[in-house]
């Protein structure tokens, strides 16, 4: 009588106890925590750092950057209006760069060019090619250790945005 009432006990539990495992869905392993309400968070590569410089820049940056914020003038105090063919008038010129630096302040391959407006024809190469050469002038940038630390391989997207005399 015993041995058959074990089974029998064995089979109710079982059938008590939920379920702990669903079929695969698809998703991430750990998709329930990640992306739960009220607190969740994505899982996915490091954020962008980004930010908008107007350019040429008042006043230089003085001593090494510390913080983002001190940061983003570093990068784009090189930067100088290019000597165009049709020349800068009217609109706002704004170009992005997208760059990585080094925990030292120098670059992590070469910086791309993710947007270009308010110029066209055979201007925009020229601008392109100007913007380059101001990140490869203002870098490495002159950065503190703790910054250096903090930004290290994540990439920056750098927006300048230049407004031509009227």
């Amino acid at each position: 009588m015993r041995r058959g009432l074990r089974p029998f006990l064995f089979a109710t539990l079982l059938a008590a106890i939920p379920a702990g495992a669903g079929a695969y869905d698809g998703g991430h392993f750990y998709a329930g925590y990640a992306y739960a309400p009220g607190g969740g968070y994505a899982l996915s590569l490091p954020q962008t750092l980004r930010a908008t410089v107007a350019v040429p820049l008042a006043t230089q940056p003085a001593g090494p950057a510390d913080t983002l914020a001190a940061l983003y003038p570093a990068l784009a105090s090189c930067w100088n209006p290019p000597h165009l063919a049709g020349g800068l008038r009217g609109a706002d010129v704004e170009i992005t760069a997208r760059l990585s630096l080094r925990r030292d302040g120098s670059l992590i391959g070469p910086p791309r060019i993710t947007y270009a407006a308010g110029i066209a024809g055979a201007d925009r190469p020229t601008l392109v090619r100007a913007t380059l050469a101001s990140l490869d002038r203002c870098t490495p940038a002159h950065i503190t250790l703790g910054l250096g630390r903090a930004i290290a391989g994540r990439p920056v997207a750098l927006r300048f945005v230049y407004r031509p005399p009227a």
